[in-house]
């Protein structure tokens, strides 16, 4: 569902209880920073607002979107955080740079989910113009970095609840 189908910040009433101890580190993109730290603050927000203490989130930032699998990998081994965050925007030019940048990100990113086995979020603005850019970074719909922090939650609920059914005794 594209984000003109559905608001970014529209978000259910969901139970995190049982999440509040866990971390969260976030790495945003320097570049678009009008875009990217709007996005982060939506993040934060959304975090605190389902239960995450702001004492068990981290924010780190790299020069720009290309960056941020790296990123992501050194907060990873500086805050070992339960789940991790990139937010960036990338937005199209007269080149196809765009393409390769989100390609590389997007792989890099899928990546490091299999590879740490914990959620890393794709919060990663693919616009054609700043202007839709603007429009999924707190204008006319929503904030992807609302979308991004309650994936993390939901993923984080996910690993817990199968988590949990492992450990259970037989069938």
């Amino acid at each position: 569902m594209s984000s003109k189908e559905r608001n970014l910040s529209t978000v259910p009433e969901l139970d995190f209880s049982q999440l509040s101890e866990k971390s969260i580190s976030i790495v945003v993109s320097e570049w678009n920073d009008d875009i990217t730290f709007s996005l982060r603050n939506a993040c934060l927000e959304t975090l605190k607002k389902f239960g995450i203490s702001e004492d068990n989130i981290s924010v780190e930032y790299v020069p720009g979107t290309f960056e941020l699998v790296y990123g992501s990998s050194l907060a990873n081994q500086k805050h070992h955080p339960d789940a991790i965050v990139a937010l960036g925007c990338v937005i199209k030019g007269e080149t196809d740079h765009d393409k390769y940048i989100n390609n590389a990100v997007s792989t890099g990113l899928m990546q490091l989910n299999l590879m740490l086995k914990k959620p890393v979020v794709f919060g990663v603005l693919t616009p054609n113009n700043k202007d839709q850019a603007l429009d999924r970074a707190g204008g006319q719909y929503g904030n992807k970095g609302v979308e991004a922090a309650m994936t993390a939650l939901k993923m984080l609920e996910l690993k817990r609840k199968c988590s949990e059914q492992s450990q259970k005794i037989g069938f």
